[in-house]
């Protein structure tokens, strides 16, 4: 009879040195394994769907530049292969930083009374984005670093250094050279920290957590934004 859930199986060994040897010099025993510790997986998914967006800190001591910038958010899913359940949340895709000061073109500047034209601000795009395939997938389960406050995954792919961040985004500070998946939830990435948890726990046996991408068919080079930080215009590839 199959024991479907446990997957019970029978094993043979005569080493008295294995931790399944069940004999005392008899030779060969028949002793009873499981081998049904199955390994599940939590799979997050990253999607090409815009869904609006967020504001994100940018934490410039200049007076004149932007406190926080308008970010697109994107769909993400995790759910994992046992209980497959979903739980959908917003993520940013694009990682930008500041590259200089623009006066928008108007009125003003025709005038060449350039000082009274509002300001914009030109913001650089580093994404990470699948190379080869239209959904790439990546083991990030040894990358995981998790506090009180925050879970994040750090790794490198094509020599690009990627980090997938859930807690208080008024507290993340970018760094140049990664690019950053930011998850966005009401409660400071707690909502999306538990469920991770919640399946490790349920799973029982740490689980391997997958990433998959999906490439987008646009992807912005560069951001133009009002002084208080609002997408004026993206400037796509």
């Amino acid at each position: 009879m199959p024991f479907p859930e446990l997957n019970l199986s029978l094993g043979l060994t005569d080493n008295d040195g294995s931790v399944f040897y069940a004999g005392s010099g008899e030779g060969k025993v028949i002793v009873r394994t499981d081998s049904a510790l199955k390994k599940y997986n939590i799979t997050i998914t990253i999607s090409e769907q815009e869904v609006g967006s967020v504001f994100l800190r940018t934490h410039f001591k200049g007076a004149e530049l932007p406190a926080e910038i308008e970010v697109p958010a994107y769909q993400m899913i995790v759910t994992d292969d046992k209980t497959n359940e979903k739980e959908i949340y917003k993520v940013t895709r694009d990682t930008f930083f500041y590259k200089q000061q623009t006066t928008k073109k108007g009125l003003w500047s025709f005038f060449g009374l350039k000082f009274l034209a509002p300001k914009n601000f030109l913001f650089e795009n580093i994404p990470f984005e699948p190379l080869k395939e239209e959904i790439e997938t990546y083991d990030i389960s040894r990358y995981r670093k998790l506090t009180s406050e925050e879970l994040t995954y750090t790794f490198q792919k094509d020599g690009q250094s990627i980090q997938i961040f859930a807690g208080d985004i008024n507290t993340l500070k970018v760094e140049k050279g990664t690019s950053y998946f930011v998850i966005v939830d009401e409660q400071k990435g707690q909502r999306f920290i538990g469920d991770i948890l919640y399946r490790e726990k349920f799973l029982k046996l740490t689980p391997s957590v997958k990433l998959q991408l999906i490439k987008r068919k646009q992807v912005s080079k560069e951001m133009k934004t009002d002084k208080k930080g609002h997408i004026d215009k993206l400037i796509y590839i």
